[in-house]
């Protein structure tokens, strides 16, 4: 029989009110049954946030370099179950074990990083216009945090919204993706036997319309945090706005590699097939178009084609395997619509198939798939795919690449290779992004970095780096007047002044 996982809610592991589950499965391996989940409804996320609210004074009032110190000691954790938990997500996301262990030790850095800024979490002492005045600036934590996290980060995003939202003082609702719900069991688990104080982490599997949905329309809930689709993200904002919520998106992306012609051409080709076909290209920073000047243009096609016709698929816990499943029928269904798109808008140059044969057929596999003669403008080079598919896109110049680079509806990350330190701060100044890489990838972010884009990539809010600490935390100002009389700010200190 199935192993079967509860929420955790008020500190305790419980079940579901309505008692039904649904299966989380193996994208490789469609025959394995990781588990069953909760279909968790509106009641169980009503219990998760009645405990948040009850926990909050209490966890809202504790040092917070005393609350870091949890968060140290989750890091001290994971580091010690790294390996366990990174094949535990390979099995139920697909990426090979080495992406995942990289995941792992992504939560690890944010771990140990918001643990230190649990000392960090610093004001500004300001002058006052007046005499025998104080004027300050504290942060203050917000109340329950709403986190709704996608598929292909399973531990490290969870890592990225929990641990700044814990560290500022807020406690925390958490919805992890339904194909992806065992790493942040694992993840809570840890967070427990780290000493969380109870109530104050709390998990509520199901359905991203029915668990998801009542989260963000939750009035106990002040701000929410959600990493997915441009589209659901533009739902979450106008419920959001109507109900003035704080509210943090991270959306989709359509970035591109720019190759020079003066480029080292070995460096960027490893670059665009770890950026395009990483994680099945199933990143909102994969490399999903690949932009190549005239004069380098044919032999780096051919050089691509050639690399990326190696590369080898299946079960990401085998040896040698280089990409692993997509995450479902519908994702492959998705880009099995966009193979059709890109045979009318362009040349198929390799793959475009489902991938079959020995370890595939029971699993979401697709093939390494290149496009070229792609042009500005068309459905292949504006429209996100998440998949691994690369657009081929040639161009004359750099006003040209940053042009093309610039035209799609979203702004997440940017790659330039080039020896040209110009070309290099130009494309730092002029690519339309939140994240620009010279001679790097698309994807790579660091922890103690900001991650986000601008246009329909998100809404102004980054996640890790110490922006994210704003994000989680609301600005008190302080006066203290002893000057034992009455003084009026802009008035008295400035009557009889001239303006």
């Amino acid at each position: 029989m199935a192993d079967q996982f509860k929420n955790f809610i008020g500190g305790a592991w419980v079940e579901p009110s309505n008692g039904q589950y649904f299966e989380n499965r193996n994208p490789a391996k469609q025959s394995d049954l990781i588990g069953l989940f909760p279909r968790s409804t509106r009641e169980d996320v009503d219990r998760a946030v009645a405990a948040a609210q009850a926990a909050f004074p209490e966890w809202s009032r504790t040092p917070a370099p005393a609350r870091g110190d949890i968060l140290r000691r989750v890091g001290d954790l994971l580091t010690e179950r790294k390996d366990e938990i990174a094949r535990a997500a390979t099995r139920e996301m697909g990426k090979v074990l080495t992406e995942t262990r990289g995941d792992l030790q992504e939560g690890i850095d944010t771990a140990y990083y918001a643990g230190v800024e649990g000392r960090r979490l610093f004001g500004k002492t300001v002058p006052s216009e007046l005499r025998n005045k104080w004027a300050m600036s504290v942060r203050r934590p917000i109340g329950v945090a709403g986190l709704i996290t996608p598929f292909n980060f399973p531990l490290a995003i969870p890592t990225w919204k929990m641990f700044p939202a814990l560290v500022c003082g807020n406690t925390v609702v958490i919805k992890p993706a339904e194909d992806t719900p065992h790493t942040v069991s694992l993840l809570v688990e840890i967070l427990e036997e780290a000493g969380i104080p109870k109530g104050v982490v709390n998990l509520v599997h199901g359905l991203g319309e029915e668990v998801g949905a009542a989260m963000v329309d939750h009035p106990g809930i002040p701000l929410i945090s959600f990493t997915g689709s441009t589209e659901t993200g533009s739902l979450i904002g106008a419920a959001c706005g109507r109900s003035h919520k704080r509210l943090s998106l991270e959306m989709g992306g359509k970035n591109a590699q720019i190759v020079m012609s003066d480029a080292d051409l070995d460096l960027a080709l490893d670059g665009v097939l770890w950026g395009a076909f990483g994680t099945t290209g199933q990143r909102c920073t994969a490399t999903s178009r690949l932009l190549l000047q005239d004069e380098i243009h044919d032999e780096f096609v051919q050089r691509l084609i050639d690399r990326a016709g190696k590369l080898t698929l299946g079960y990401g816990l085998d040896d040698g395997v280089d990409v692993g499943p997509l995450i479902h029928a519908a994702s492959l269904a998705k880009v099995e619509e966009y193979i059709e798109v890109g045979k009318r808008e362009g040349t198929l140059a390799l793959g475009g198939s489902r991938a079959t044969g020995e370890g595939l057929d029971d699993g979401f596999f697709f093939q390494p798939t290149i496009f070229t003669d792609i042009k500005p403008g068309s459905r292949m080079a504006t429209e996100e795919i998440f998949g691994p598919v690369l657009s081929v896109i040639r161009f004359k110049d750099l006003d040209e690449a940053i042009r093309i680079n610039n035209e799609v509806k979203y702004g997440l990350s940017s790659s330039i290779y080039t020896r040209d330190n110009v070309a290099s701060f130009r494309a730092f100044q002029d690519l339309d992004n939140g994240i620009t890489y010279v001679n790097a990838p698309t994807i790579g972010a660091e922890a103690h970095l900001p991650f986000g884009g601008v246009k329909q990539t998100g809404n102004g809010h980054r996640e890790g780096g110490w922006e994210v600490y704003e994000f989680y935390s609301e600005t008190k100002v302080c006066y203290l007047d002893y000057s034992g009389k009455l003084q009026r700010a802009q008035i008295d200190n400035y009557a009889g002044a001239p303006y």
